[in-house]
């Protein structure tokens, strides 16, 4: 099975959302990307689909879009 990958930026709602999603799923399940300092991977979270972080990226390929800190376009 693939791990899910939570994207954010940094921000104080990203942050607060990655603490809940890693009290949710255990860290082994789960890739936590901080698009804010690792902009090589922008590209990777726009093609699976997100459109503004945070955002988790299920195993299955659905994206949850989880409230909003930063729109994809605002970490290129």
């Amino acid at each position: 099975m693939s791990k899910a990958v939570f994207y954010h930026a940094g921000c104080p709602v990203c942050v607060s959302a990655e603490q809940d999603i890693l009290n949710l799923i255990p860290q082994n399940q789960v890739e936590v990307v901080h698009l804010g300092t690792d902009k090589a991977q922008v590209g990777v979270a726009e093609r699976a689909g997100v459109k503004s972080v945070p955002a988790l990226v299920l195993s299955n390929g659905n994206v949850l879009h989880i409230n909003f800190g930063a729109s994809i376009e605002d970490l290129k």
